[in-house]
């Protein structure tokens, strides 16, 4: 105890946020559905949305697939590309 306060440590934080009623009854029947609390839901549905949207992964991704392919462009685009050009001086 701390001049009459209570030291606490909270390992969640609580948040409000705003959305549609919709959005709230379909989470609230997907909640039940799947055993979950309403929080539950939201907090993986946040992680699985940060996930999908982390560009080190999506880069990760990327990376893999194309890990085996030539890093080189056709030549036929890059004539067509300098075609397409205009010229200028610097």
């Amino acid at each position: 105890m701390l001049d009459g306060y209570t030291m606490v440590i909270l390992y969640r934080m609580k948040t409000a946020i705003s959305i549609p009623d919709a959005l709230h009854r379909s989470a609230d029947l997907a909640a039940k559905r799947m055993g979950l609390s309403r929080s539950e839901l939201y907090r993986r549905a946040l992680i699985a949305f940060l996930a999908m949207n982390d560009e080190r992964l999506i880069t990760e991704a990327l990376d893999e697939v194309y890990k085996d392919e030539p890093a080189r462009i056709d030549p036929v685009l890059v004539r067509m590309q300098d075609a397409s050009s205009p010229s200028e001086e610097w």
